[in-house]
């Protein structure tokens, strides 16, 4: 049974606190429904439908709200709740008594004589919402008003009152047929019994202060077609369906079983805690299905889409040890049909145009997703008839050089990337022409992911009985491990430089390193290996990940607040990332052994409060660096979900497979100490 996460009236009904918790619901195609636990949107992110046109990207915002009105003999008693400049209106947050994430966010209402439970579920593989309604107590039957309130608009922007949008909906038995703009989805919502009364009306100046603290335009106007008033029997149920398909002859109750039983099958999908649970639970929102019927990773919601170094760093969790291997197979075909001079995409546009490929280490962390899907599979025919060229194409093009002076050194083995002007590695903010974390040369993390690139080809090389060509990668990765030792090594310090350029030598104690050590093939071992991660341990480790840079250096920036600037400025200069705790925690493992596994067990565990105080169930991207590490960023990301399932997996309970015999130098797993 998955954690549970429930709130009572004493948080509901504050309205502070009941809006800094999100729930969010998806579908496995890149859209979702999602707002705060009081149902007040608080981000132009927030809707109750919001749609990939093209899975999956091509988000758009399509139904934004849809606010019930309680219509008593004598009263009419709303439920919504909105910010407006200076205002909360209506407050329906007063009413609320409750809220639980079980399956689904659930909320009750109560007055003095009613009792209405509402529940919101989002069906997998398609854009679908279901609103289940029941009363739970009531003197006799209640008359619901629901209004819908219309976006129409790109996820990233907002709308303003304009002559454009659709005054009319069509109306069709118990259907509202409504398509804001010419050329959007169109939204049917089935509410049965029901009787359709037109209104259309601007409502204005929605005020959204999570944008506003980002220094983003913060008001938008919603648009209304009319009402849908229905009603509901003491002890009985109301499902109300919205989707961008035909909902004629559907039951949404048995939809909502329906996604019940799947979502019950996904908390099996892991062992361990309920913790553990309610993780595979949350790692599936992340996986969807691409419209060319491939599959893919979303880095993070609300507003990330899919990123080639997410991806593959998250995939092990999110897909290998949930037994998803098909979807993995599935990702790596996608990705390789998009392999360009050697190189992996960075990102995908927003509207499925151009991928974007300034990126050095997406291309090398597809190595090590594809070696460890090996170690899990055992898949080496899909690898060899369907990667294998490509894979050698790639080594060929980051020897003679690519795109952003990414070549290897022939001189030291090692590769050595970008410049001034491009963010090339996971620390890539970017403001206008300010790159803020340049790192330009060899990176210390690059490096290591270099040498198990090196050794993966090794083994693969000899695994498909080319015995030569694995002599050649074992003595390339010979190499890079005589320099890396050579010029990373800090011994004033006991750990490695950050990035070495020639003369330049960046000695900031920033995370990187930590991949010397926690890569299926170590550079580092022994006394080496344990100042790494005692530097680590002791400038860097926070409760919920690693600061990206020392307390100590002058440039630490502790808080990710304020306008872009500010926070591009502070996103790797201190602010602490969840995905991090993974490899630390594999450090921790593999240095420290049964200690170190205890260790990493009440890490784990000490995430459980954080499942309930931001994005509901899932783990926030980053964190402040200092106390109380404040979840900022995303509310949901791939990484910091699929890193703490792989770390508990692999390294806590010790189920990595072994490595097979042909991989020299594989640093052993934690069930071979």
């Amino acid at each position: 049974m998955a954690y549970p996460i429930s709130f009572d009236a004493a948080v509901t009904r504050d309205f502070a606190r009941a809006c800094g918790r999100e729930w969010l619901e998806t579908n496995g195609l890149g859209g979702w429904a999602s707002s705060t636990i009081c149902c007040a949107h608080t981000r132009r992110y927030h809707g109750m439908l919001v749609v990939a046109t093209e899975p999956p990207v091509g988000r758009f915002v399509l139904l934004s709200k849809l606010e019930e009105t309680l219509v008593l003999p004598h009263t009419r008693t709303e439920l919504g709740c909105n910010i407006f400049a200076g205002a909360v209106h209506p407050e329906g947050h007063r009413l609320l008594t409750g809220f639980a994430l079980n399956v689904f966010p659930t909320f009750t209402y109560a007055t003095s004589s009613i009792t209405l439970r509402k529940t919101i579920a989002m069906l997998h593989g398609e854009h679908t919402v279901v609103v289940l309604y029941e009363l739970v107590r009531a003197p006799h039957t209640v008359k619901m008003e629901l209004r819908p309130f219309f976006a129409g608009r790109d996820y990233h922007h907002l709308v303003r009152a304009n002559q454009a949008v659709r005054q009319v909906a069509r109306i069709e038995d118990d259907i509202m047929h409504y398509q804001p703009y010419f050329g959007q989805p169109v939204v049917h919502l089935l509410t049965p019994g029901a009787r359709y009364s037109p209104g259309p009306d601007w409502y204005y100046n929605y005020h959204y202060p999570r944008e506003e603290e980002r220094g983003l335009e913060c008001t938008e106007d919603l648009f209304t077609p009319g009402a849908i008033h229905c009603s509901i029997d003491p002890g009985s149920s109301l499902g109300v369906l919205v989707s961008t398909e035909d909902p004629r002859g559907r039951d949404p109750e048995s939809l909502l079983r329906q996604e019940r039983e799947r979502r019950a099958a996904l908390e099996k999908s892991v062992t361990g805690s309920p913790l553990i649970s309610r993780l595979a639970v949350a790692a599936d929102q992340f996986l969807v299905r691409r419209r060319d019927g491939l599959h893919t990773i979303v880095a993070g919601y609300h507003w990330f889409t899919d990123w080639g170094r997410d991806t593959m760093i998250s995939l092990p969790g999110i897909c290998l040890i949930r037994d998803r291997f098909q979807e993995a197979r599935s990702i790596f075909q996608a990705y390789a049909a998009c392999i360009d001079e050697g190189m992996l995409p960075n990102r995908f546009g927003d509207s499925g145009g151009q991928a974007e490929y300034n990126t050095v280490d997406a291309t090398l962390w597809f190595y090590v997703a594809l070696y460890k899907y090996l170690l899990y599979t055992g898949d080496y025919g899909f690898v060899e008839g369907s990667l294998w060229n490509a894979l050698q194409e790639i080594i060929a093009w980051h020897r003679h050089g690519t795109r952003y002076s990414i070549k290897v050194d022939p001189v030291d083995g090692l590769l050595r990337s970008g410049d001034e002007r491009s963010q090339l590695t996971w620390m890539d903010a970017k403001v206008d022409d300010w790159v803020v974390t340049p790192r330009q040369g060899r990176a210390v993390e690059i490096n290591a992911l270099w040498y198990n690139v090196l050794r993966i080809m090794e083994h693969l090389a000899r695994r498909f009985r080319d015995p030569e060509l694995g002599q050649q990668f074992a003595q390339r990765a010979d190499q890079v491990r005589t320099s890396f030792v050579k010029q990373f090594w800090n011994p004033e310090v006991g750990c490695l430089f950050d990035v070495v350029d020639g003369e330049r030598i960046d000695a900031s104690i920033r995370p990187n390193q930590i991949f010397a050590l926690s890569l299926p093939f170590a550079l580092l071992r022994g006394d080496q290996a344990r100042q790494v991660l005692d530097t680590v341990d002791r400038h860097l480790f926070t409760p919920y990940g690693l600061r990206s840079l020392s307390p100590e250096d002058p440039a630490y920036h502790p808080r990710y607040t304020g306008g872009r600037y500010d926070r591009d400025g502070a996103y790797h200069q201190g602010t602490v990332w969840g995905w991090l705790m993974g490899p630390f925690i594999t450090a921790l493992v593999r240095v420290h052994g049964a200690e170190g596994r205890a260790r990493g067990r009440d890490i784990i565990d000490g995430f459980t409060d954080h499942l309930a105080e931001a994005g509901l169930g899932t783990v926030s991207e980053i964190f402040d660096a200092d106390y109380p590490y404040v979840p900022r960023g995303c509310i949901a990301q791939a990484w910091s979900v699929g890193e703490l399932l792989r770390a508990y997996h692999e390294d806590v309970e010790g189920r990595l497979p072994d490595p097979p015999e042909t991989s020299s130098d594989h640093e052993p797993g934690p069930q071979e100490k």
